[in-house]
């Protein structure tokens, strides 16, 4: 039996190198990352073919998707810059849904963000129960490439906060405001919508190769674990695993932002605001419909990153 041939972008990224490392794990899958930069020859999935190509120049994309059954796409790009993140998150996606379509690709699994919703609070939501209202240069043009993406019938995917080996954003923010504000914020009681990377690479190779007559199609699905976490909940955690100082004093969410305001740092206000209050969206469906465990959940994934973790900030491996 031949092979699912898998198209991947975004192979040499946080969630991507998660996503070829468990694609390589199966024999009958052959996998062709598309990017700017081959897979680190030492990552698992590495024996990947890779084809160089760069979202920024559409001509670039021309023939990445010839004879493949599925198109993982994964790129993007993160910042400020709103006409990079329109240059890339928009018409480089675009170019590649129509070399998806052109090459009659079959499945395509297409990663966006819960942050299209823009500024909370939100408590439970399932899809279509809030109207995106994206605030950043990031979050709008990831919402304007699912248009495209949809368009060409694929998967899209919204995670909340992904977490784990290689996060270089949510737990060092935690960092930087456990320090800026020393507290539980809020009492701790924000629940957030959270996903280990590793599930969520099991949940993307799941909807790769998932048999059956393209239901999911042209869908969109939360992609968080079913159950959300509170804000105590991971500060206690990654306090007992060294990777935080612990903190034991409750704050009232405006003395929080007060004590942020008084101390200068690179994470916003609004981006405080997704960390500690509620954020999180239903999640069970796609679970389901990929036929995927979620797996044991986001805090218990956690220790297993503790070490990346305490050394990407520079902690010593002792608890606090």
């Amino acid at each position: 039996m031949n092979p699912l041939r898998v198209v991947l972008t975004g192979a040499t990224g946080f969630i991507g190198t998660a996503v070829l490392r468990e694609l390589g794990r199966r024999r009958d899958v052959s996998v062709r990352a598309v990017g700017r930069r081959a897979p680190g020859a030492g990552a698992d999935g590495g024996a990947a073919e890779w084809v160089p190509a760069d979202l920024a120049r559409p001509a670039s994309l021309a023939g990445a998707c010839e004879g493949a059954d599925v198109l993982l796409h994964l790129a993007g790009v993160v910042g400020p810059d709103e006409a990079l993140c329109e240059t890339v998150n928009v018409r480089g996606t675009a170019a590649l849904m129509a070399e998806a379509v052109r090459a009659g690709t079959g499945r395509v699994v297409h990663l966006s963000t819960a942050a299209v919703y823009g500024p909370g609070p939100h408590r439970g939501a399932a899809v279509g129960e809030l109207e995106p209202a994206p605030v950043s240069a990031t979050s709008r043009t990831r919402l304007a490439g699912e248009a495209h993406a949809l368009a060409a019938g694929a998967i899209v995917l919204r995670p909340g906060l992904v977490v784990g080996a290689g996060d270089r954003w949510v737990v060092p923010a935690l960092a930087e405001l456990v320090d800026r504000v020393p507290a539980r914020w809020d009492g701790g009681r924000g629940l957030l919508s959270v996903v280990d990377v590793t599930d969520l690479a099991r949940l993307v190779t799941a909807l790769a190769v998932l048999p059956g007559d393209g239901a999911t199609n042209g869908r969109v699905f939360h992609a968080a674990h079913p159950a959300p976490v509170r804000t105590g909940e991971v500060l206690t955690e990654l306090a007992g695993l060294g990777v935080l100082p612990s903190v034991d004093t409750d704050l009232a969410w405006d003395e929080c932002v007060r004590l942020l305001r008084a101390t200068p740092g690179a994470v916003s206000e609004r981006q405080f605001s997704l960390l500690a209050q509620d954020h999180w969206y239903r999640s069970d469906e796609v679970w389901r419909a990929a036929d995927c465990p979620a797996g044991p959940g986001p805090l218990a994934r956690l220790a297993a990153a503790a070490p990346w973790y305490r050394r990407a900030l520079g902690r010593t491996a002792v608890t606090a």
